[in-house]
């Protein structure tokens, strides 16, 4: 559907984990919102390739804007999980020291997570340690222990706030670029790729996109680059091996490489931190690989190459001013800027939609409460289910008793409730429900999952892609074609 002239009252451009927490929270007022994406779906862009850690607010200075949102986005997060039926865990974080210098630089740690607010941080020694996470490196020498610390699957966060905020009325519009902004009569004329909105104030929530978007109303204050991080995915046979995420000494570049234990049972290795001079760059690499892998068998020594079953890699969107960059905009106070949201930016999120509808309020937005607003997603996943629940689910919708996908245990009933939650792409779909994450990294259910796709979405077997234009799986009827002399 074509935007045709739509006025809203506020517009968020970029739908990743903080363009959706932001929808979310103003789905709270009575408010006409939308939110729009460039991609085809969202997550689709830095949040996708997120480590999904729930930092403590541990590492960032005392005084920025990351340490205040990270902290309290930190708590805010369990009953965000709950209401939204996000797959979170508060597993506590490890901050570990190689040797008596990096023993020293621990209380500097200590100190700014105290400063900031936190509560419960232990030190621990090489044999506290050791208790904790038996296959940890037994020459590390200590560390420290930050219970706060959590692990939640991104992607899954982000459907979550999206589809609430639609649920509570929030419009959402896809494969739609913002091309050019006017400010005419008290009021934004935004030009998209589908057509014209309009709006009385713009949150610029697009990642790496951010500079650019705002250079479209004249302000160029701030820049935005790209940081290039590689990720390693191990078998979920490792479930329990390391249960603490476990970070080394930061660096002035990033918190470091690390081994994290995901919400799902895999141990993912990452990510690396390199400056790239495209947007588009998302290779992996084998000085990528043995960067990460010899620095994490440092770490953990009984880690095996051979458990790899995938690997990617995501570019966080890193601004020039060294924190976020969050407020109004020096040419419009109706336009506020949410840029360089690096890492802590995926904790900080929901605390960041709480601030900058704060900064909407000052800028003259009224936020009147909504009473129908409803709090919460439910799911279905199959694979969580007792026995006696998936039976009386089986009898009401016998889709759910057909699995797809084997190695994770996603049924065909989830994979068409995920096309109905918004998925038009083969990983739209994975994201999902996580069909195809499994060891055969959808070796076997893709052509079921590209099959339901073509039921659900009346799609030709050409018209399936992987993650929208230009990412076509099929190419036509061998068999139909004209033979070649």
């Amino acid at each position: 559907m074509f935007l045709t002239e739509t006025e809203m009252d506020v517009l968020i451009i970029g739908a990743g984990v903080v363009g959706g927490a932001l929808a979310r929270e103003l789905s709270r007022y009575q408010l006409q919102v939308m939110l729009v994406e460039k991609e085809v779906d969202v997550a689709f862009g830095t949040s996708k390739a997120n480590s999904g850690i729930v930092h403590s607010g541990i590492h960032d200075h005392p005084g920025t804007l990351k340490a205040k949102l990270c902290v309290k986005g930190n708590r805010l997060y369990p009953q965000l999980a709950e209401e939204l039926d996000v797959l979170y865990k508060q597993n506590g974080t490890l901050v570990v020291a190689r040797n008596e210098d990096e023993w020293k630089l621990l209380s500097e740690l200590v100190n700014q997570g105290l400063q900031n607010g936190l509560t419960g941080v232990q030190v621990l020694g090489r044999d506290e340690l050791r208790r904790l996470e038996p296959n940890l490196n037994p020459e590390l020498i200590g560390g420290l222990l930050v219970p706060s610390g959590g692990i939640v699957v991104p992607f899954d966060l982000v459907y979550g706030l999206v589809e609430n905020a639609i649920t509570n009325g929030v419009q959402l519009a896809v494969g739609t670029e913002v091309q050019q902004i006017q400010w005419e009569s008290s009021q934004f004329i935004v030009h998209t790729s589908r057509g014209m909105v309009k709006a009385r104030y713009i949150v610029n929530a697009a990642g790496l996109g951010a500079a650019k978007v705002a250079g479209m109303i004249g302000d160029e204050s701030f820049t935005i680059y790209a940081r290039k991080g590689e990720e390693y995915l191990l078998d979920r046979k490792l479930e329990g091996y390391i249960k603490h995420t476990i970070f080394p000494l930061p660096t002035p570049e990033s918190k470091g490489i690390l081994v994290i234990p995901t919400v799902e049972g895999n141990i993912m290795l990452g990510p690396t931190a390199h400056r790239v001079g495209s947007f588009d760059e998302l290779s992996t690499s084998a000085a990528g690989w043995d960067e990460i892998f010899r620095f994490t068998k440092g770490l953990v020594p009984g880690l095996q190459a051979s458990d790899v079953i995938t690997s990617f890699s995501g570019l966080r969107a890193a601004g020039n001013t060294g924190d976020f960059i969050i407020g109004p905009s020096e040419k419009n106070f109706h336009f506020i800027h949410v840029g360089g949201i690096d890492s802590p930016g995926l904790t900080a999120a929901p605390a960041i939609a709480q601030y900058v509808a704060e900064l909407l309020e000052d800028a003259g937005l009224q936020l009147e409460h909504k009473r129908s607003f409803n709090p919460l997603r439910p799911l279905i996943r199959v694979r969580d289910l007792s026995l006696e629940d998936r039976n009386r689910l089986v009898v009401k919708r016998p889709a759910y008793a057909n699995i797809v996908c084997r190695c994770e245990m996603v049924s065909e009933g989830e994979i068409r409730d995920a096309i109905l939650r918004g998925a038009t792409t083969l990983d739209g779909v994975k994201l999902r429900t996580r069909s195809g994450m499994g060891r055969c990294q959808g070796g076997f259910c893709s052509p079921t999952v590209m099959r339901i796709l073509m039921e659900e979405l009346k799609l030709k077997p050409e018209e399936v892609t992987k993650n929208g234009p230009g990412s076509s799986l099929l190419f036509g009827n061998l068999r139909n074609r004209p033979s070649q002399s």
